[in-house]
């Protein structure tokens, strides 16, 4: 039930879209009184490793520096973190934690970006060449349909942390529900569903159950 639930609703109603902030000029740093420090992007960093650094919530630290995706994360920006006067991990290998791209291409749709008045919930990817899937991150498949409400093949790997990730839209799948998995093992190849017959993949990184943009959490590299 509560990977269903958790699925439920890949795409929304458009008028569910919250309204877009303008963001400030590219690498100027924000201005604010409240309590908190500077942290100086480093080569590598996503903002999921900054917030996990300092310990505080990934959407507070977008909300307050304006940042849409992690694209205006530049190295050597100064992102504010609030609450924090220093880094409260330091000798952690964030690294087993991080997610990685699932397919190697190019993103085609953005996290809620509408279109046909639906809102995208994650991002769609077109692969460059090959077709394969990877896990984004280690955890246990929790949930497998054969065909999920058009979107095909779908898979949800929960990772364990209250976070869980989605692939639809497959055209073949090469884990089961109850598998556990590690990050980067091949779980499926991406394909074609439903009204729309162009080869790309649907994925979703879900906090809790709620959407999350992806492109906070992987690296800029794909």
């Amino acid at each position: 039930m509560v990977a269903t639930i958790a699925i439920i609703g890949l795409n929304g109603c458009a008028g569910s879209t919250p309204a877009m902030v303008s963001p400030p000029p590219q690498h100027a740093p924000v201005t604010t009184s409240a309590p908190g420090t500077y942290h100086h992007v480093q080569k590598g960093q996503t903002l999921w490793r900054i917030a996990r650094i300092y310990n505080v919530e990934l959407d507070e630290i977008a909300s307050i520096n304006h940042i849409p995706d992690t694209t205006s994360i530049e190295v050597g920006q100064q992102i504010f973190i609030p609450h924090r006067q220093k880094p409260v991990r330091t000798k952690i290998d964030y690294s087993a934690g991080d997610f990685i791209w699932p397919v190697n291409g190019r993103v085609i749709s953005t996290f809620q970006e509408v279109s046909n008045n639906m809102v995208n919930k994650g991002l769609d990817i077109r692969p460059s060449s090959s077709t394969d899937v990877f896990a984004a991150r280690s955890g246990k498949v929790v949930f497998y349909a054969e065909d999920f409400g058009g979107f095909g093949k779908t898979v949800i790997i929960d990772h364990g942390d209250g976070f869980s990730s989605v692939y639809a839209r497959n055209s073949e799948v090469f884990i089961k529900s109850g598998d556990s998995v590690k990050k980067g093992r091949l779980i499926a190849r991406s394909g074609s569903s439903g009204r729309d017959s162009g080869v790309y993949l649907h994925f979703e990184i879900r906090k809790a159950h709620i959407p999350q943009n992806p492109l906070f959490y992987l690296p800029r590299d794909n």
